[in-house]
């Protein structure tokens, strides 16, 4: 009889008469289970309890968004779903491309005020275009130089925008998460980042929006934000960045472009951003944090006044030594004074700042009131230039330029296509055959400090020189080469990067690199108002040529320009306040067009002039057209072919592009390239039936010929019959392996076997030999039919076609023919 069991709550348990035993071990089962039962019970009460006091914050957001519409793009931003720990996150979306950008300020304030502690970090992520990186290391975040650049675009306009007396750490970082190929991401990410802050409760005085401005050919109408494909052909390649009311950030580059129509794509880009500017401000008032005003350090008051009555004379003086390391000098010592003077009173950083708005005022009043600056100059003069090429003898092209106290020394090194640039993000670039490489060592300041991986500055200012002079550059048509410009700066008072531009010229001058035309550089500079009493910004706008690096420390604006008379190649502005109009911008791209035919002048006079040839150490590179079909040919089973002619000819490399299907070939001093081309044309070459092929090896000797490599790869029969004139009893007796034969091409069969013949050529090119020849088959001819066959009948008496040997004897194989 089977037990049966009943389980209730708070009902007993009965067990069957038989079993007794089984039956209690059953009952202890069901009670432990009617015990975890009810632990359970009591546990997910508890939970249900504690959800009703959580107070973390709820899973699901609720999310504002802003649509604008910028030119050709609609950007939405959208925050409050994501990220909601940092200052301020916003979620930038144009197309299918998603930018994640955030704004988060320290807790401890660790500026003086003096200058705002802010660090812009911007990332792409390989998955957000589906890829990894082709690199050796797969994990994103190793810093790659087009991030950098793309983090100091997000920079420069933003800063001006903090308040000064911000001394909290300030980061903005920014990640690419998504990425549809149709536009680049800066002018994007740009507006990301500001309206991360515009959210957050960090003090920004304005939005900041950007925008790409392009140019198609054959229009004079901008194109805002355009696509990547529009860029493909486009004239101009401008970023610019501003607020509702001003330009604040331009960069770009061109092939020259006239200064109305760059002008013009300045203005019609501003209109754009002063449109979604307003709309983010409004959005930002309504969805953000209340800004932290009160955090922002104020100056003590009276310090201004102190300071002034202590070194404000002084300063004054000091302002204008000609000579940077005396002012320098000067300035230091004078700030020492009024710190320690006051020392008990004020803290050193106010007692410093007070003192930079004495120089500042003292800087301007000045240039107003003189019409000089610093180094006696006026406000349109340029600094003495002295120039001179091949100054390193064994580099492939190298120059020094000096600008007053600036000095560059370019070195120009030419390559083959190996030696081009991998482009290694998101947007999948072409590889880079011109590169320019800027570095500013600390001494060329006077200091010393850290070197080793390139600086934000370095790689800033070397990509501004480099787009510079790429428009100058010949086509890899007409001039196959890589080219590596470096620019190592010496001494540096005031404009580099251009100073970079003109030694960058000279340098490939001297390499014999073919360029379209010359190009300089210059940097301008500018005084809006003066902070004296009664100035303000009601004075009239001065425009500096050439600045000095402490005008542009203490003036508002830095505008530098690369080109020549007729047109602009490259230009960056930074401005540091507000209020710069376009009738001012075409005043300072007036002037310095006039600077730039002055230094285009003494980069004439330079001395040495440029050997404006290539160097003997230089490599050579050649290239020839090689068919789809004919690859395997050329590079052979494992690159065994290509390696090969390395080999034999000391070439340094053989680069086989199917894309183009151009095959090309570099060597240094010392390498044969043209004997490595015509390997390779003879490698792909078809066979020429009636060509004679020159100095062709014997590979092989056997008993009725020999085999002859007539072409790279290629192999025929030279019969025996056909090794010369005369009868040959043995091959061997005519040719050895390795040794090298004229041969002519006489036959190729069905089966692709290939006949050559020594003989035709010993015939054709020696006419006594051919008569005696000739008289000899005639006496042939004329002998008795008993002599024929004595001698085996007629040309197979010479062990050709006809019989086998003397006399008619055993024939020799034929191999195949």
């Amino acid at each position: 009889m089977q037990s049966r069991m009943t389980l209730g709550c708070g009902a007993g348990v009965r067990a069957a008469p038989r079993g007794a035993e089984r039956a209690n071990g059953g009952a202890r089962a069901v009670v432990r289970a009617r015990r975890a039962m009810a632990r359970v019970v009591k546990t997910f009460a508890a939970e249900h309890e504690l959800d009703a006091m959580y107070m973390g914050g709820r899973a699901e957001r609720d999310e504002q968004t802003l649509t604008l519409e910028i030119g050709t793009s609609r950007v939405t931003l959208a925050r409050g779903k994501i990220g909601l720990q940092a200052n301020g996150a916003v979620m930038a979306t144009e197309g299918e491309t998603i930018v994640y950008s955030t704004a988060c300020a320290s807790r401890d304030c660790t500026g003086d005020g003096s200058f705002v502690p802010l660090t812009v970090n911007y990332a792409e992520r390989f998955s957000a275009a589906g890829r990894t990186s082709g690199g050796y290391k797969k994990r994103d975040g190793g810093l790659r130089e087009n991030e950098t650049l793309k983090a100091r675009l997000v920079d420069r306009p933003i800063r001006p925008m903090m308040y000064k007396g911000w001394g909290y750490e300030t980061q903005i970082l920014q990640w690419v998460m998504s990425y549809d190929g149709t536009r680049s991401t800066d002018a994007l990410a740009i507006t990301a980042a500001s309206a991360a802050l515009a959210v957050s409760d960090i003090p920004l005085k304005k939005p900041v929006v950007g925008v790409r401005v392009g140019l198609a050919p054959g229009s004079n109408e901008p194109i805002i934000n355009p696509t990547a494909e529009q860029m493909k052909t486009s004239r101009l390649d401008l970023v610019l960045a501003g607020t509702d009311e001003a330009v604040l950030m331009i960069e770009g580059f061109c092939d020259f472009l006239t200064t109305d129509e760059m002008l013009l794509a300045i203005e019609k880009g501003h209109e754009a951003v002063a449109k979604a500017c307003k709309e983010i401000d409004v959005w930002a008032a309504a969805v953000g944090k209340p800004k932290m005003m009160e955090k922002l350090i104020v100056a003590p008051d009276g310090i201004d006044e102190e300071v002034e009555a202590l070194v404000g004379e002084d300063l004054t003086k000091a302002i204008v030594i000609p000579i940077k390391q005396e002012r320098g000098a000067a300035i230091g010592g004078i700030r020492e004074r009024a710190v320690a003077a006051l020392s008990e009173k004020y803290k050193s950083s106010d007692v410093i700042n007070a003192c930079g708005k004495i120089e500042s005022r003292a800087l301007r009043d000045a240039i107003r009131t003189n019409g000089r600056r610093q180094d006696g100059r006026t406000t349109s003069m340029i600094r003495p230039i002295a120039c001179e090429a091949g100054l390193l003898p064994r580099t492939h092209g190298s120059s020094l330029f000096t600008r007053g106290e600036t000095q560059a020394i370019g070195v120009a090194t030419l390559g083959g296509k190996g030696d081009a640039q991998r482009q290694d993000d998101v947007e999948a670039g072409e590889d880079k055959r011109f590169m320019l490489h800027y570095f500013f060592p600390p001494s060329s300041v006077g200091e010393t400090g850290r070197t080793g991986g390139a600086s934000r500055r370095e790689v800033g200012h070397g990509n501004l020189a480099e787009r510079a002079l790429n428009p100058v550059l010949p086509s890899e048509a007409d001039f196959p080469f890589v080219t590596r410009l470096e620019s190592t700066i010496t001494e540096s008072n005031g404009s580099s990067s251009m100073a970079t531009v003109c030694a960058g010229t000279l340098a490939l001058l001297d390499a014999g690199v073919p360029i379209k035309r010359k190009v300089a550089g210059i940097a301008m500079g500018l005084i809006l108002g003066s902070e004296a009493s009664g100035g303000g910004d009601k004075l009239d706008p001065i425009v500096l040529t050439d600045i000095l690096g402490s005008e542009d420390a203490l003036g508002d604006m830095d505008f530098k320009v690369a080109g020549d008379k007729d047109g602009i190649t490259a230009f960056q502005m930074d401005i540091k306040v507000e209020g710069i109009t376009i009738d001012v911008m075409r005043t300072a791209l007036q002037e310095a067009q006039t600077g730039l035919v002055h230094i285009l002048g003494e980069m004439e006079k330079c001395n040495p002039a440029p050997a404006g040839a290539m160097s003997k150490y230089a490599p050579q590179v050649g290239s020839i057209p090689v068919a789809e079909k004919y690859f395997g040919k050329v590079i052979g089973k494992g690159g065994e072919t290509i390696r090969s002619i390395i080999e034999q000819t000391k070439v340094d490399s053989i680069d086989v592009d199917k894309e183009t299907q151009i095959v090309t070939v570099t060597g240094g001093a010392g390498s044969d390239v043209g004997a490595a081309l015509e390997y390779i044309k003879n490698l792909i070459a078809e066979p020429e039936i009636g060509k004679i092929y020159r100095d062709c090896v014997v590979k092989k000797v056997v008993e009725f010929g020999a085999f002859v490599e007539y072409m790279p790869g290629q192999e025929g029969l030279c019969h025996i019959s056909e090794l010369d004139v005369a009868r040959v009893p043995n091959a061997s007796d005519v040719v050895t392996e390795g040794q090298t034969i004229d041969v002519k091409l006489v036959e190729v069969n069905s089966r692709g076997q290939t006949r050559l013949s020594r003989k035709e050529v010993l015939l054709e090119e020696n006419p006594e030999l051919a008569a005696a020849a000739a008289a000899s088959r005639r006496d042939g001819n004329s002998s008795d039919d008993s002599s024929e066959s004595r001698e085996g009948g007629g040309r197979g008496g010479r062990g050709g076609r006809g019989g086998g040997g003397r006399g008619g004897g055993q024939r020799r194989d034929s191999g195949g023919f």
